[in-house]
């Protein structure tokens, strides 16, 4: 198993986790569910039309994290917001009603990868693995 797929794995088994980002000098951290690994990388979905991806416009310096109940995850980089319609598609063919709730108000999903980014996998006291992803 590859490094991204063990960030990848462990955000499935935790279903839910947590990105943060920064607001002017204020953080902001809101749950998550939807991710995909596609082409090597870790996608990420929201709204564009919603304030976390005008703060990551602004600051795309992100982190998430998760608890799978075994282990936590931080995982922190740059927001790469690059348009990737495939993977958009990809992402309404697995949550359709969400491709619903999306056209029929005529809002625009966005995608985004971390770059320049560092995943942790800890225990409560240590860090056990650490791997470093640029593309």
């Amino acid at each position: 198993m590859s490094d991204i797929e063990k960030v990848n794995d462990l955000l499935t088994r935790a279903e839910v986790f947590y990105l943060a980002t920064v607001d002017g000098d204020k953080p902001k951290v809101r749950p998550l569910g939807f991710h995909l690994l596609h082409e090597d990388k870790i996608y990420f979905g929201v709204g564009t039309f919603k304030e976390v991806y005008k703060q990551m416009e602004a600051n795309p310096n992100v982190e998430i994290t998760a608890w799978d109940g075994e282990h936590i995850l931080r995982y922190y980089g740059v927001a790469d917001l690059t348009k990737n319609q495939e993977v958009v598609d990809k992402a309404f063919e697995l949550m359709p009603e969400i491709k619903e709730a999306y056209e029929s108000n005529g809002w625009e999903m966005g995608v985004f990868f971390l770059n320049n980014a560092t995943a942790e996998i800890r225990n409560m006291f240590a860090i056990e693995e650490s791997y470093e992803f640029e593309y």
